[in-house]
């Protein structure tokens, strides 16, 4: 379990925008549920576009028009009369608040609003709302999430994580056809957040270190690398003599059972041993790490193993305490390994 405020303090070093004064107040905050949390961020990120203005973008858009402008479709005119009625059919951009970015947030937020986020917070999204009156809703379950963000839209960024979170890690359908909200994020969206929470942490705070999310070369004896997978580390963090190559992993269970023997997850080790041995000749010392999200289990991983001569490491980071102490764990990693 995660301590709801901590997701703020996740998502806070995930995106950096948590940290201006208008995010402040969600440490202090009570919240119910993770919805309400998202909910409370989406209302204060909402009410600071607005105050410059909702985003807008050029759609292009087709319309009967007594003054022409644009392309003309002549053959459309005719089918519908309308040259008859003096008009033309035509085809222009248009700079618009119904962009793909304001479909996202507004079908989001009409989605919390039936969720079981607290009174005000419904009243507050409703109240914005009103501003998205030109927005048209989504279907929540084919909306394109690879979006392009640039310098006139990077205000929205962590505004459509928010989103995101809330459409594929909250939303459930039910047998019947409609949308339940859980109260918890699905883990394959959890991991991703604990991966991206761990390394932009380490970016922050050890700004003296190389922390990155770097891929590790396969240690060839020829040049022949083809159909060989991407070795993608989560997290590299190096000094000028070691590596620490960290796995992050979120997971219901850190460790499996076979005949009420538990064992670490095999694939887990393969891979990071992989990870650890090739990189082993950058000339640094190089070790490897699997750090879980502390689960409920009473048997937590917590092993060093010396493996032809590199240190494979198991840990767990446990989320459920004050972020203080979550900080602390970190802070210990760099201090025991590098």
């Amino acid at each position: 379990m995660i301590k709801i405020k901590n997701f703020y303090y996740m998502l806070s070093y995930a995106f950096q925008t948590l940290k201006e004064n208008k995010y402040k107040s969600c440490q202090t905050e009570a919240f119910e549920n993770i919805g309400d949390l998202f909910a409370e961020i989406l209302i204060k990120g909402i009410t600071s576009e607005l105050k410059k203005g909702l985003g807008k973008e050029y759609i292009t858009t087709q319309k009967q028009l007594t003054n022409p402008k644009g392309k003309f479709n002549i053959t459309e005119s005719i089918k519908n009369s309308a040259i008859q009625k003096k008009q033309i059919i035509c085809e222009f951009d248009e700079l618009t608040t119904n962009s793909y970015l304001n479909q996202i947030v507004k079908t989001t937020c009409i989605l919390l609003l039936k969720s079981d986020i607290s009174k005000v917070r419904k009243k507050n999204l409703k109240r914005l709302m009103f501003h998205f009156a030109e927005v048209d809703e989504l279907n929540p379950f084919s909306i394109n999430w690879k979006i392009q963000f640039n310098k006139n839209n990077q205000t929205y960024k962590m505004l459509i994580h928010i989103c995101w979170l809330t459409i594929k890690g909250l939303i459930q359908t039910e047998h019947n056809g409609y949308l339940k909200i859980n109260n918890f994020i699905d883990e394959q969206k959890m991991c991703r957040l604990y991966e991206k929470f761990i390394l932009e942490y380490y970016k922050k705070e050890y700004k003296n270190l190389k922390v990155s999310s770097s891929q590790i070369k396969w240690d060839l004896d020829d040049e022949n690398d083809l159909m060989l997978p991407i070795m993608q580390s989560d997290i590299m963090i190096e000094t000028e003599e070691k590596v620490l190559i960290i796995d992050a992993k979120y997971y219901g269970h850190s460790v499996q059972k076979r005949y009420d023997k538990a064992t670490l997850h095999s694939q887990n080790l393969y891979q990071i041993f992989a990870y650890v041995k090739n990189k082993k000749k950058c000339g640094k010392l190089v070790s490897g790490m699997l750090l879980y999200a502390k689960t409920d289990e009473l048997i937590s991983p917590n092993n060093s193993y010396k493996m032809n001569g590199n240190n494979i490491s198991v840990r767990v980071l446990d989320l459920n305490c004050d972020f203080e102490e979550i900080k602390k764990q970190l802070n210990d990693i760099i201090r025991d390994y590098l």
